[in-house]
């Protein structure tokens, strides 16, 4: 059983910058971030492939967030930049066995407990 453990969320104010890190007690293969705000259904923000060789992202990111991952440390990270208060969430990373899985949040099949990240105007 793969555990995941995200950490970095916090309070920033806009324009600013964040960087979560979510480490996996196990090897895994797929690796994405998703968000979710109270009420409205979880939504994709980033993925990457085992080898970090494909990255898809969300429109709403696209330009300003970074999606890395480490694999001898079996850590992915996110790093947010030109933040806004639409970004308000908890991000929760997700792991899958796959080579990449994309945006579907079905193809994953470890969740971490989410951080929150919350953007001030």
């Amino acid at each position: 059983q793969v555990q995941l453990v995200e950490s970095g969320g916090g309070l920033v104010q806009a324009g600013g910058s964040l960087r979560l890190s979510c480490a996996a007690s196990g090897r895994t293969f797929s690796r994405a971030w998703f968000r979710q705000v109270p009420g409205k259904e979880r939504e994709f923000v980033a993925a990457i492939s085992w080898n970090g060789g494909r990255t898809l992202y969300a429109s709403s990111v696209k330009g300003r967030f970074t999606i890395s991952r480490d694999n001898a440390k079996n850590t992915v990270y996110l790093q947010m930049n030109s933040l806004k208060p639409e970004d308000t969430a908890v991000y929760s990373c997700a792991a899958g066995h796959y080579d990449y899985s994309g945006s579907a949040s079905q193809e994953y099949g470890y969740w971490g407990q989410g951080t929150q990240v919350t953007v001030s105007s």
